[in-house]
């Protein structure tokens, strides 16, 4: 308690606390434009913590941690392009419920459940941080594996028409992530000549493409009414209110857990915590065929999973000196620049500091609320605008996040191919959100295949019989048997209420 109250103590002094709040409003802003990453962002405002005391600037490159992440779902939800990778799974219903005119609710859930995630991980972080450091050290590469092919399994519950058509696109994800070097043996495929393609096939061009730029495709393809265009006058933001979160709880709950222990695990982050929250919020739901037309559920889920991922990315990073995601990787060099070592030792050389860390996470998540505020209201003038401005608006964005990425105009050029595909699969029935859950998993799990049998001799029983992967392994196939086995009960069902009819007419 001693250590944790050092720590309010550092966190609440008045240029800390403005750097929080400095830190939450340019997270708002880099996540809500496309492109710019959570790591990005932490990677621009890098330079101006040179002169800075240690502790503030570790301070303001977390507040836009969380701030980002929270920011990405914002041009998610108006325009169906990602504003950050954790984001990707917000479009699916939140943008159908912006077209259908509760836009300012999913803005208003988005924030809430952002709030409510990262505050439910980083308050729970200050006692379990320890504990939470050595179960991740017992993942291996055969649990990643576990854990890509859970994602996966989501598949099932994000195709509403064809399940084959929505595996074939699973399958076209998984093709692309194939791309590139090997990070095994170091050998380059299918690079076709392109330094573009020998770097791999980065998802965030492909995301903005097959979401952004398809939908721009979709709307100059279909003729607008001005009486169409009504939709998107008026938008007020509306908050989670006392009963909604009571009616969402226990999906809150999941998800905040679900986050949390995905950031926890080195190399994951927020995009994967997003993507399992979503799949299991469709497995357990008591009507998943609405999961991607605008459901409530698929907004709460994967924000709520995205901002709990940040408390918990921080505990490897800090206790342990191995980065939870790619943006605790550059908060993790900011530390050694600044003269401070994460690790086991931070407990017993700079225990307050640690503590301060995490209470300004804290800070940063209440901020962010009232922060999301003002962002989200500044976004939502933008959609009262007619689409024929809003379209030209979109493609900038999708232009200017693509190269932003690398600087390399092929970026750009996979993004168009991509938007031209999307526009295809939506149009004939297949799953983008199938295809970009493939390339985001793929690369994850290949690698760790591998890993697991180089480790194993080539045995396949060392990556299923673990204590930890096969438990694992065992839900995957339950999250792709469920939908199937339930349409046969539904079936069993129906038939015996007609025999039971018949029977007594």
């Amino acid at each position: 308690m001693e250590h944790i109250l050092g720590g309010f103590a550092f966190a609440l002094t008045p240029a800390n606390l403005l750097f929080s709040i400095l830190g939450c409003l340019t997270g708002i802003l880099f996540g809500a434009l496309p492109g710019i990453s959570s790591a990005m962002g932490v990677v621009l405002l890098l330079p101006f913590t040179y002169g800075m005391n240690g502790i503030t600037a570790i301070i303001l490159l977390v507040s836009n941690f969380c701030g980002s992440t929270m920011g990405g779902s914002i041009t998610s939800i108006l325009f169906a392009t990602p504003g950050t990778p954790e984001a990707v799974m917000t479009v699916l219903d939140g943008h159908p419920m912006h077209k259908q005119g509760k836009g300012g609710k999913a803005l208003g859930l988005a924030v809430s459940a952002s709030v409510i995630g990262g505050l439910f991980s980083t308050i729970l972080m200050l006692f379990l941080c320890l504990p939470l450091s050595k179960v991740a050290l017992k993942f291996g590469p055969a649990e990643y594996v576990a854990l890509a092919l859970l994602g996966l399994a989501a598949i099932t519950g994000l195709g509403h028409g064809s399940m084959v058509k929505t595996l074939i696109s699973c399958m076209m994800g998984l093709a692309l992530a194939t791309f590139g070097t090997d990070e095994i043996t170091g050998i380059t495929r299918f690079h076709f000549n392109s330094t573009t393609f020998m770097n791999g096939i980065h998802f965030i061009p492909v995301m903005i493409g097959a979401f952004a730029l398809s939908e721009v495709f979709m709307q100059g393809m279909t003729e607008i009414k001005k009486s169409d265009l009504s939709v998107y006058k008026k938008i007020k933001v509306e908050f989670m209110s006392k009963a909604e979160f009571w009616k969402y709880k226990w999906l809150i709950l999941k998800s905040a857990i679900i986050g949390m222990f995905i950031g926890v695990l080195p190399g994951t982050g927020g995009t994967i915590a997003s993507v399992l929250a979503y799949s299991e919020a469709v497995r357990s739901s008591k009507y998943p065929e609405k999961f991607g037309t605008g459901l409530p559920d698929g907004v709460i889920a994967p924000e709520t999973a995205n901002n709990a991922s940040t408390g918990g990315a921080m505990v490897p990073t800090l206790t342990l000196g191995i980065p939870g995601s790619g943006t605790t990787a550059v908060i993790l060099g900011a530390f050694i620049m600044h003269g401070m070592r994460p690790g086991p030792l931070l407990f017993i050389t700079q225990p307050t500091l640690l503590y301060a860390v995490f209470i300004s996470m804290i800070i940063a998540n209440i901020l962010l609320f009232f922060g999301g505020i003002y962002g989200v209201k500044s976004f939502a003038q933008v959609s009262r605008l007619p689409y024929y401005v809003q379209g030209p608006m979109i493609l900038l964005l999708c232009f200017v996040g693509s190269y932003a990425l690398s600087n390399d105009i092929g970026a750009v050029w996979v993004m168009l191919t991509a938007g031209v595909a999307g526009f295809f699969m939506k149009k004939y029935g297949f799953s983008v959100a199938g295809m970009v859950l493939g390339l985001v998993l793929g690369t994850m799990l290949e690698e760790n295949i591998r890993k697991t049998l180089i480790i194993t001799g080539g045995e396949w029983g060392g990556l299923f019989f673990r204590p930890i992967a096969g438990p694992i392994f065992l839900l995957c196939l339950f999250a792709i048997a469920w939908p199937m086995i339930k349409k046969m009960l539904e079936k069993r069902k129906a038939a015996k209420a007609a025999t039971t009819g018949s029977t007594g007419n």
